[in-house]
């Protein structure tokens, strides 16, 4: 029989992602056959895996287009923490890893994919009403082929296991523990202040038979001397009757983050890949206007890994690109390219992007905008305008046509093609995750296939994961430096980030990144180093 083990929480971001990870990645290297699971994901951070069987249901038609999900396609759609999970416990993600996936899209409206799928749009309502049935089928069908070819699955919980109000519907967290038979662990984070309490009262809001599940609790990212916590756990244990298995330090072990909720606010200028433990007197500083419906914001971790790079998010609101400090501009992808592109040119921030002097790359919904125009543009956009205007550094016009493009990618680079990427050559993989066709109304350069444009200083690109291929990014930041006229930046550091080994670095493929203890393995110590795994009953070499 198959064992499961449900890593849940007392609320959102205590640490499960990281937990079910570590796990993962230390029962793999026990010889135990383990895979994770999520029945119902809410991310706009998406990696594209392999489909393991056609789905047959008949396809869905986006309300208010023309969109269908093709669902005999080889590729589809998960969120990223079952993919670094997957890669964790050493075997292939797929898209059963996390059956159904809601992609929010703004005013109060997600995409539904299931089974990699994009079925439909529709607000939380109308999902509990009209689509909770598919989605509840969907995970019993996935689960049920990971458990025909696993020992034990890992499945991770969403949000807090105690939200009253959905324990008829929970899908990530009741309904999956009651169609696996799953031991739960359940994650209070002490950083948050609070911890004993919300443990207790989550306990207390649970229903009998999940709370009879609970084998333990972890307190995760504690800072300071474990005694002092000592009287408190003694005291949860005795009125609860539930042990504490573990207090977990606090300690960022490198993995991808699983959603938005660890980017700056909207309102919020804030500067990310400074704190790597190294010195500089000057970073390459890599403008990211801070897009309201953001998405797989993972395209930035690559760049803000690297020793000698600080990635500056920019609010849109009263926010302003400083275009003496800042060496380039990343247009990240969207969840809404047109209500975004919108919100950009409403704010001012468009016209700092058109006069900016220096590099700019967008990737995806990023890419859209740097052209001239978007045409069927109310396909995508909640209002009712037919074509908007782009950013125009771009000769490339997008229409929006309804069909979801869901594929991995391999490109050939072309140096040639761009002055950006110049000096890269070999290929460049990724993935696409996007809707409307780009065409060029004049002769642009290929630098990634046809999948791509650029001319002078600008490039656009459909391949999410760009900067995770080592040609692209040392491309990139060299022809940065050699624009920088810095020579502090000619650092130690980067022949450590070349090599994969720069301490404390966070790439979205963490097989990139610390080559000799990888945040796979972090994650596992993490684990492994402080929590009694013994009342999990999973058995192991």
């Amino acid at each position: 029989m198959t064992r499961t083990i449900l890593v849940a929480g007392t609320a959102s971001h205590v640490g499960k992602s990281t937990v079910a990870a570590g796990l993962c990645r230390y029962l793999a290297n026990r010889g135990v056959s383990v895979a994770p699971f999520k029945g119902q994901n809410m991310s706009n951070n998406a990696r594209v895996v392999v489909r393991p069987t056609a789905v047959e249901e008949p396809p869905v038609t986006e309300r208010g287009s023309d969109e269908t999900a093709t669902h005999a396609d080889q590729w589809g759609e998960i969120g990223v923490s079952q993919y670094v999970q997957a890669k964790a416990a050493g075997i292939a993600p797929t898209t059963d890893m996390n059956p159904v996936l809601l992609k929010p899209r703004g005013d109060g409206e997600s995409q539904l994919v299931v089974h990699g799928s994009a079925r439909t749009h529709l607000a939380a309502g109308e999902y509990y009403e009209d689509y909770w049935g598919l989605a509840r089928e969907a995970a019993r069908k996935s689960y049920r082929g990971l458990a025909a070819d696993h020992d034990v699955i890992v499945a991770e919980g969403a949000g807090s296991i105690a939200e009253i109000n959905l324990h008829d519907r929970d899908l990530a967290n009741v309904e999956t523990a009651h169609f696996t038979d799953a031991t739960i662990v359940l994650l209070v984070d002490i950083e948050r202040g609070g911890a004993f309490a919300s443990l207790y009262g989550t306990l207390e809001l649970l229903p009998d038979d999940i709370r009879e599940r609970v084998a333990g609790a972890i307190i995760t990212k504690f800072r300071g001397d474990r005694s002092l916590l000592e009287p408190g756990i003694e005291s949860i244990e005795r009125r609860t009757g539930v042990p504490i298995l573990g207090v977990i330090p606090y300690d960022d072990p490198g993995l991808p983050e699983e959603d938005s909720v660890s980017l700056p606010g909207p309102e919020t200028r804030k500067t990310i890949g400074v704190d790597d433990g190294t010195q500089r007197d000057r970073y390459l500083k890599i403008a990211v206007p801070r897009l309201p419906r953001i998405s797989n914001a993972t395209d930035l971790e690559a760049l803000a890994a690297h020793p000698d790079v600080a990635v500056e998010y920019v609010p849109l609101e009263g926010g302003a690109i400083d275009s003496d400090e800042s060496d380039a501009i990343v247009l990240p992808g969207t969840k809404n390219t047109v209500d975004d592109l919108l919100a950009i040119e409403a704010s001012g921030l468009g016209a700092e992007i058109a006069d900016f002097d220096g590099p700019i790359v967008g990737i995806c919904g990023g890419y859209q905008m740097l052209g001239e125009r978007i045409t069927n543009a109310s396909v995508e956009g909640t209002g009712d305008r037919d074509v908007v205007e782009g950013i125009g550094l771009l000769p490339i016009e997008t229409a929006f046509d309804g069909e979801k493009v869901v594929e991995q990618t391999t490109v050939e680079i072309d140096g040639s093609e761009s002055t950006l990427l110049a000096e890269a050559t070999g290929t460049a993989s990724g993935y696409e995750i996007h809707v409307g066709k780009t065409t060029a109304l004049e002769r642009v350069g290929r630098p990634l296939g046809e999948a791509s444009a650029a001319r002078g200083k600008v490039l656009g690109t459909y391949l999410h994961g760009l900067f995770e291929n080592d040609a692209v990014r040392h491309a990139f930041v060299d022809y940065l430096r050699a624009r920088a006229d810095d020579s502090i930046l000619q650092t130690d550091g980067d022949a450590a980030e070349r090599s994969g080994s720069a301490d404390g670095a966070r790439a979205s493929d963490p097989d990139k990144t610390h080559a000799a203890k990888s945040p796979y393995d972090r994650a596992a110590a993490l684990v492994a180093d402080h929590v009694d795994l013994s009342e999990l009953g999973v058995e192991f070499d």
